[in-house]
């Protein structure tokens, strides 16, 4: 890579790679659960840009979504979401502080990490498809699959399938073309999209003014709310952060960026998470993390450097600061289904992941995880795998 840093076009398509995992959640989050939009848009925009400039390579920023979608599917308040999020911020300090993260990096198998990397490249397509017919929990909350368009179908065709098809075949044909990325075409297609055919709810009351973040805007969680957080939300957590957002997530820099990637550690990744947690629990946003999926859409976009983290975290925090809660009215010009295009190609190149596979084994392994996952959650699939894999050793048994 010859510069830690480029801010050409490439690079800030690649920055947009990931809104498809990033605006449902915390949209939801926001409209469902009252999180504060300005608190969670600028711990968003912080965290990419002081993980970009500390791990000087394209570093994902994702809400953990085990919790983001139990919070939203059960209308959870507020102070549970934030005693959630101070919570994983312990665990993944000490998980990462002794060591325990680099351990089980180095004694989970290949085929599971591949396997991991399936499972979510699948389920990040099938909601990309979904965004696309409108059938998202999103989509559903709202009782519309455009919920911010004016318009919902053409003749018998809904919109949002015209437009998901329209985005993707765009995307195919521009996906390696350089001079007109396919991710800066696509989303800034769909925000004209919105501006012509758009609700424009709220946008009349949009004012630009310095918002400054409020230290704590729901109080301190009570030890109830730390509690219910743990067992609710933190516990069916921490495998899916474990195998997706460090091991697999990490592996995957490597890959990508190589020697770039060397501060990409697997207790680098985990510390990194912690911090980001620590702010969004003072600024009163949502549980973050990285992911490898958030990973693959940035690359698969264009993005090759750091840069890309401060273009999208330049973005975010200009969003809040000038916005403040008012944010969402700009945010809800992008159509649903344009964010499911950007999924379904970003689950894609994450699935593909498992090509260089050869053995049987291992296949058979990463396709059942894939099988666990599609029928329970991708916790269960990884813990069930990394047993798999290790049976698997044994001559006994063959597939």
């Amino acid at each position: 890579m010859s510069r830690r840093y480029k801010f050409d076009r490439l690079e800030f398509a690649g920055s947009l790679g990931d809104l498809g995992t990033l605006l449902p959640l915390a949209i939801g989050m926001i409209l469902i659960n009252n999180l504060n939009p300005s608190g969670l848009f600028l711990s968003i925009g912080l965290y990419y840009i002081i993980s970009g400039c500390y791990f000087g390579v394209p570093v994902p920023v994702q809400p953990m979504k085990v919790i983001g979608a139990y919070a939203i599917a059960t209308a959870m308040n507020p102070s549970q979401i934030m005693a959630s999020g101070a919570l994983m911020c312990i665990v993944l300090f000490i998980v990462g502080l002794t060591n325990i993260a680099t351990i089980m990096g180095r004694y989970t198998p290949k085929s599971v990490v591949r396997g991991v990397q399936l499972s979510t490249g699948i389920l990040l397509v099938a909601e990309g498809v979904r965004f696309m017919i409108g059938t998202s929990k999103f989509q559903i909350l709202s009782k519309a699959a455009e919920p911010y368009l004016n318009m919902q179908a053409i003749g018998p065709v809904p919109i949002g399938i015209l437009i998901g098809t329209i985005g993707g075949l765009l995307t195919l044909l521009l996906l390696e073309n350089k001079r007109l990325p396919a991710g800066l075409f696509v989303v800034f297609g769909g925000i004209l999209f919105g501006i012509v055919l758009g609700t424009h709810h709220n946008l009349d009351k949009l004012r630009l003014a310095i918002h400054l973040p409020n230290v704590l805007p729901f109080g301190f969680p009570s030890g109830a709310d730390f509690t219910f957080a743990l067992f609710a939300l933190v516990l069916p957590q921490i495998p899916m952060t474990m195998g997706n957002a460090v091991i697999a997530y990490s592996d995957l820099s490597k890959e990508y960026f190589g020697k770039d990637s060397k501060r990409v550690t697997y207790r680098g990744s985990c510390i990194s998470m912690a911090f980001a947690n620590l702010i969004s629990f003072f600024l009163g946003g949502m549980p973050l993390c990285h992911g490898a999926g958030g990973l693959a859409a940035h690359y698969r976009f264009g993005a090759r450097t750091a840069g890309s983290n401060l273009i999208i975290g330049l973005i975010f925090l200009t969003l809040a600061v000038f916005l403040g809660t008012q944010v969402l009215s700009v945010a809800n010009l992008l159509p649903m289904s344009i964010l499911g295009v950007l999924l379904l190609f970003a689950g894609s190149q994450l699935a593909l992941t498992i090509v260089d596979m050869n053995e049987r084994k291992d296949l058979f392994v990463a396709f059942v995880m894939l099988g666990i996952t599609l029928a329970t959650n991708l916790a269960v699939g990884f813990i069930i795998g990394f047993c798999l894999a290790y049976c698997l050793k044994s001559e006994r048994l063959n597939v």
